[in-house]
């Protein structure tokens, strides 16, 4: 129920016409993650799949990469103002001898919906190098790449019943290059919607994500492909364009970075070889 609420609106037309009716608006809610008991982050969220957001996000952000890694995850005791569970804070609990996050890198004030770097504390915190290779020969037909944002759009159900949120999909190569949807998350912030993909492939223990494609319903930003980068993915497809510095940095690691990839067409912007 969270995950959508209705609210009444009146729909206005150039004609003088007007009437009321009832629309659907994607949730949208504050999710506090605590490590280890410990307030880290806040950021807002459409509610659902939380805990593949809390490990997602701790992926991305370098603390941990293998399933091992966590002990225990859990919502914690944050409570409404009737005296009910908010389902708002999640805590995730580290395994022995697994370092907490840097207090340096701690996330002071809110991550918006749009853009998960904001409030870092350098741009430092989120540039750090992967543990995980990127694969060199992985090779995706380009009939298959543009494939995909059909495939993703067709399964964007609370995209279909808001028209407010993002979708990340990721898709398995096979040795021919057929692609498989394995996962598929949805959000109100695109960043959100990667780390509760990357979340999910933690707990699977599939990382890393190496004869993978993460294609993105919106535009490629430059913390998507950090986000894919910390995850072992060679390959980020998004519908829309990528920033100047989102080229820049898959240009660095080594990424294959396409968008606009619709229709019959995309624009690779870096690691060309890697599309047939």
């Amino acid at each position: 129920m969270r995950r959508t609420r209705r609210h009444r609106v009146v729909r206005m037309n150039l004609d003088g016409t007007s009437r009321g009716r009832s629309d659907v608006l994607a949730g949208e809610e504050p999710m506090e993650l605590r490590v280890d008991g410990r307030a880290w982050t806040v950021t807002m969220r459409t509610p659902g799949e939380d805990f593949d957001l809390a490990l997602g996000f701790l992926v991305s952000e370098g603390v941990v990469w293998e399933a091992d890694h966590v002990a225990a995850v859990g919502y914690g005791p944050g409570v409404n103002a009737d005296g009910t569970l908010s389902y708002n804070v999640v805590d995730v609990r580290l395994a022995a001898g697994v370092a907490p996050p840097d207090s340096s890198h701690e996330r002071h004030v809110y991550t918006s919906s749009s853009c998960g770097i904001c409030g870092t504390a350098s741009i430092d915190a989120v540039t750090r190098a992967s543990r995980f290779p990127l694969a060199d020969d992985v090779r995706v037909p380009l009939a298959e790449l543009l494939a995909m944002t059909e495939r993703l759009r067709e399964r964007q159900r609370l995209f279909a019943d808001t028209g407010g949120v993002h979708a990340a999909a990721l898709f398995r190569l096979d040795d021919a290059g057929r692609a498989e949807l394995v996962c598929l998350r949805e959000d109100v912030g695109r960043h959100n919607a990667v780390d509760k993909v990357v979340g999910w492939a933690l707990r699977e223990r599939g990382l890393p994500l190496r004869r993978c494609v993460l294609q993105v319903s919106g535009r490629a930003s430059f913390e998507l492909v950090q986000k894919a980068h910390m995850a072992g993915i060679a390959v980020l497809a998004a519908v829309s364009a990528p920033s100047a510095m989102s080229v820049d940095l898959a240009t660095e690691v080594g990424m294959t970075l396409v968008g606009f990839s619709r229709g019959d067409s995309a624009n690779v912007y870096a690691g060309a070889e890697r599309i047939v």
